[in-house]
C-alpha cells in the first residue's frame, strides 16, 4: 500500500519558509495509531467502536505487537536484520504492510495512550514526554508519572481493552512484569487481564495462548529494547541492529503460533534518528539567553518542545523562538498548533493548558537540549518526537491465520 498521501507532499521540506501549515500533520482518523484498536474492536462488534482503517480485514482473534522505537524508515533500511518483518511488506504471507502515523508528539507516553484509548493526544491528554500540570504549575513526566497525580483524573476515558472486555471479548496484555501497576498502563492499556513475562520468547508463547483462549480475543504485547538501544547507542549501532534481529525472530515465533481465525498486527510507537553531538545540531537551552528569555518552564523533549511563558510574555517568546529557530523548527502558538490539527481533531478543555504557550517541532536533524535541567536526556544518541516522516511513520504489518 502507498504511504499516507499527506506525507507525499513536499511542501513541508521547504528550507526557506516554515509556516505552521506546512507541517505534515498525522493522519488522525484514517491512518494513525489511535485508529488501530477501534478498527479491530469494531470488527469484533464491540459497541461504540468504528472502522477507521477499512483495509484491515475482520478477525475473531486480534493481537497487536508494539515494538518500541521501530520506525518504518528504519525497517526499510535494514532488510537483512529483519527478514521476517520485511517479508510482511506486501502480500506474500497473506497479509499487507504499510506505514501509519503515530500522532504528535512522536513519543512513547503519547503513543501508548493513543493506542490504548483509540483517541488522539488532544483528547486523551498525554501530549508529550513532559508537560505542565495546570493544577500545580509543575512539569509532569508522563512516562514516569512524576510528580504523582491521579491517573483517572489525568486520563478519564475508558480504554478500548476495557470496552472490549465489557463486550465479552477475551482481553489480555502480555508484557514485562514491572509494567503491570504503572499509572501509564492503568490509564492506557488496562482491561481484561495483565500477564507479566520477563523473557521475550515466553511473552510470544503466552500471547499466542491468550489469543486461543477465547472465541473472540484481543491481545496486546510489547517489546522495549529496540528503543532503549537506539537512545543509548543510536540506530546506526551494532547494538540496535542486534535488537532488531532479535525482535524479528520474536515476531516470527508469534506468527507461527497463531490459532485459527487470528490476525497479528505489528506496529510501533515512533521512529528515531541519530543527532550529532555538535553545537549546530544540539542547541542548549540552558546556555542560550535568547531562548530562555521569558520562559518559565521548558517541557517536552529535544525534538518536540512545550514552552511555557512567564504570564504576559507569550507573544514575545513566540516571536523570539521563531526568529532563532524558524528554519529548523515549526514554531507555533498553542492556538495555532491546535487549529492546524497537530494534536488531533479537537483538544479537550482539561488538556488545553497542558500544551505549551509555544510549541516547537523539529524539521531538521537538530535538538533543543537542556544540559543542566535534563542531563540524561541531553546525552541520548537516538531521538524522536517531531512530525518528520522518520519519526512519524511506523509499520503496520499483518499476518493472518
Amino acid at each position: 500500500m502507498a504511504q499516507p498521501s499527506a506525507w507525499q507532499d513536499p511542501a513541508w521540506q521547504d528550507p526557506e519558509i516554515l509556516p505552521v501549515s506546512s507541517a505534515p500533520v498525522p493522519e488522525y482518523g484514517t491512518g494513525s495509531l489511535a485508529d488501530l484498536l477501534p478498527t479491530l474492536a469494531a470488527g469484533m462488534e464491540v459497541p461504540g467502536m468504528q472502522t477507521a482503517i477499512p483495509e484491515l480485514g475482520q478477525a475473531d482473534r486480534n493481537c497487536v505487537f508494539l515494538i518500541d522505537g521501530l520506525g518504518w524508515q528504519q525497517l526499510l533500511a535494514h532488510p537483512d536484520e529483519a527478514p521476517f518483518l520485511t517479508s510482511l511488506i506486501g502480500s506474500s504471507r497473506g497479509g499487507t504492510g504499510r506505514p501509519i502515523t503515530v500522532g504528535f508528539p512522536a513519543t512513547t507516553a503519547t503513543s501508548l495512550a493513543s493506542v490504548g484509548t483509540g483517541l488522539a493526544p488532544g483528547a486523551h491528554g498525554l501530549p508529550g514526554y513532559t508537560c505542565r500540570n495546570p493544577e500545580t504549575g509543575e512539569l509532569m513526566n508522563q512516562l514516569r508519572w512524576n510528580p504523582w497525580t491521579s491517573p483517572r483524573v489525568w486520563q478519564p476515558y475508558p480504554t478500548v481493552f476495557q470496552l472490549a472486555d465489557e463486550a465479552g471479548v477475551h482481553t489480555a496484555q502480555v508484557s514485562a512484569p514491572h509494567f503491570e501497576n504503572t499509572p501509564l498502563t492503568k490509564i492506557a492499556l488496562s482491561g481484561g487481564t495483565f500477564h507479566g513475562r520477563l523473557v521475550g520468547e515466553d511473552r510470544m508463547d503466552f500471547a499466542a495462548r491468550q489469543l486461543a483462549a477465547g472465541d473472540r480475543s484481543l491481545v496486546y504485547t510489547y517489546y522495549a529494547e529496540v528503543d532503549g538501544k537506539g537512545h543509548r547507542y543510536g540506530v546506526d549501532s551494532d547494538a540496535w541492529r542486534g535488537q532488531l534481529m532479535f525482535v524479528d525472530r520474536l515476531v516470527q515465533r508469534l506468527a507461527e503460533q497463531l490459532p485459527p481465525r487470528s490476525a497479528l498486527y505489528v506496529t510501533a510507537d515512533h521512529g528515531m534518528l541519530d543527532i550529532p553531538f555538535d553545537d549546530q545540531s544540539r542547541i542548549d537551552f540552558d546556555e542560550d539567553w535568547e531562548l530562555r528569555a521569558g520562559v518559565a518552564l521548558l517541557g517536552g523533549e529535544g525534538r518536540a518542545r512545550h514552552v511555557y511563558a512567564v504570564p504576559g510574555a507569550e507573544a514575545d517568546v513566540l516571536t523570539c523562538w521563531r526568529e532563532v529557530l524558524g528554519e529548523q523548527f515549526w514554531v507555533a502558538s498553542r492556538d495555532e498548533a491546535i487549529a492546524a490539527g497537530w494534536f488531533g481533531p479537537h483538544v479537550d478543555e482539561r488538556v488545553y493548558r497542558r500544551l505549551g504557550d509555544v510549541i516547537a517541532a523539529a524539521r531538521d536533524d537538530v535538538l533543543i537540549v537542556a544540559s543542566e535541567r535534563e542531563p540524561k536526556e541531553s546525552q541520548m544518541v537516538g531521538n524522536h518526537g517531531s512530525m518528520t516522516p522518520v519519526e512519524q511513520l511506523v509499520p503496520l504489518l499483518e499476518v493472518r491465520s
